[in-house]
């Protein structure tokens, strides 16, 4: 059994919403420290988001591809090479939200499922929780961006997408994550439970 964690928990005493846009929503908060002290802390809240490691079928032995964007990303001037990911809507089952994205942004539907695990990508300032999720039998279709979406997509080797993080050329965070998992499942260290799309695994 791990120790309790009672000496680093944190308290709320008072709630303040300092900003609520369109698409960002801050609060700052008010604490009670473990040492009985009190201090704030700011902090965006996120409804959750999804993000999907798209594999494409390729012939046995064959070198893993998978499916990945490239898009402007407006706060860092720079075009990301990233998974296909998007902000959950209220209420949204994460599933279909998986699903929502792969389709609306990718053209792509998928036959079988896997739920991999989950990311906190940003601790420190953000309630974001980023779901992980394996799609493969991928069936091509049109995509239906947003309006003011643009974006290309790609289908990359796994050799390249593991280059591509170690040079540096891939920065997104939950990139490198999936990454990781992408990796151990190709060299069988890792496991998932896939299922047939009909039947709607449930993320853990």
């Amino acid at each position: 059994m791990p120790p309790p964690d009672d000496h680093l928990i944190e308290h709320l005493d008072a709630r303040q919403d300092i900003l609520h846009g369109n698409f960002l929503h801050a609060r700052r908060d008010t604490v009670r420290l473990p040492s009985g002290r009190h201090a704030t802390r700011e902090y965006v809240v996120h409804p959750g988001a999804v993000m999907i490691v798209p594999l494409l079928d390729t012939p046995a032995g064959a070198p893993w591809q998978v499916i990945m964007e490239r898009q402007f990303r407006y706060p860092v001037g720079q075009v990301i090479t990233e998974f296909p990911a998007g902000k959950r809507d209220p209420g949204e089952d994460l599933w279909l939200c998986a699903q929502r994205e792969l389709r609306e942004e990718t053209g792509y539907r998928a036959a079988e499922w896997a739920h991999a695990g989950v990311l906190h990508p940003l601790v420190a300032y953000s309630t974001e929780i980023i779901d992980v999720w394996f799609a493969r039998g991928l069936r091509a279709g049109e995509r239906a961006l947003d309006e003011g979406e643009f974006l290309d997509v790609i289908s990359v080797g796994l050799d390249d997408v593991l280059l591509w993080c170690r040079d540096g050329r891939i920065t997104d965070g939950k990139t490198l994550a999936a990454a990781l998992w992408l990796q151990n499942l190709a060299s069988g260290a890792w496991s998932l439970e896939w299922q047939p799309a009909a039947a709607g695994p449930a993320a853990g």
